[in-house]
């Protein structure tokens, strides 16, 4: 596919990410360009191709538009642009006090999510996404990824969807129309690898890195976790029993942390304990 040029004269910036910006269109406020650092090529290609699949599969996710590049060298994609919206992070921070309302509404979207069915020939299997990653990895040892390895492989498979990266951040609102964003890790399989990157962002994640990424405090990130539970995973089931079946999912999420920081990261490896030891 071939990018059509654009000049970033007709865009303003309106944040940034780890893999890119986002601007909005000076004149159109229907279009938002997602645009990739430089050097990014395939990157925002294989996502779009991704998006528009997501999109026809009927998960609630802004309309991916076309694939361009701008006068400097840059690659990115243009969507749809959802106006006025709002993160489930951003507004929990800023309003703590209705973290329970929010965390209910993200965990009903995670369940339809989890919920639909998905032609597995179109998507990858979430655990060849993982056995690629520990093959990968060069700080776990042999015997280490054999134990995890196997773990990955003794998970009961799904033909369902998953969003490959289920930060709260990475799921909008406008008005009464919730969407998913950030598709790019976007797979089937089974749900609790979903799960697990939430609680990794609530629970594991260090108070600064909460602070500047999903702009609210610990407690406040542990309060979500908490009032998502009961309504994803029903009110029989305790917190502690919930935790204790999710922690190695979370620690799994440790395989694309080291590869993107690129050293071992051990305050997450502790959630491999029960894998492990």
């Amino acid at each position: 596919m071939e990018a059509k040029k654009i000049s970033l004269n007709d865009y303003v910036l309106a944040g940034g990410g780890a893999n890119g910006e986002s601007y909005n269109h000076k004149s159109d406020p229907n279009v938002v360009l997602k645009l990739y650092f430089p050097g990014k090529i395939q990157q925002p290609l294989d996502e779009l191709l991704l998006a528009r699949k997501v999109y026809e599969a009927g998960i609630p996710t802004p309309e991916p538009g076309e694939y361009v590049v701008t006068e400097d060298g840059r690659y990115g994609i243009l969507f749809h642009r959802i106006r006025d919206k709002v993160s489930y992070s951003r507004a929990s921070g800023d309003n703590p006090a209705l973290v329970g309302k929010y965390a209910a509404e993200f965990a009903e979207m995670c369940l339809q999510l989890h919920a639909t069915h998905l032609d597995t020939k179109e998507f990858e299997n979430v655990k060849i996404r993982y056995y690629r990653l520990l093959e990968e990895n060069p700080f776990f040892t042999a015997e280490e990824k054999d134990k995890l390895h196997q773990f990955i492989a003794s998970v009961p498979d799904e033909d369902t969807a998953i969003h490959g990266d289920l930060q709260y951040s990475n799921a909008i609102f406008a008005g009464d129309k919730r969407y998913f964003i950030d598709l790019g890790d976007f797979c089937y399989g089974n749900h609790l690898f979903d799960v697990g990157m939430l609680y990794l962002s609530t629970n594991l994640s260090q108070e600064e890195f909460i602070k500047e990424t999903f702009h609210m405090d610990k407690p406040t990130a542990i309060r979500f976790w908490q009032a998502f539970v009961p309504v994803y995973f029903g009110n029989d089931r305790s917190l502690s029993e919930v935790e204790k079946e999710i922690r190695p999912f979370a620690g799994l999420k440790t395989l694309i942390v080291e590869r993107d920081a690129g050293c071992p990261m051990p305050e997450f490896r502790a959630a491999l304990s029960q894998i492990l030891e």
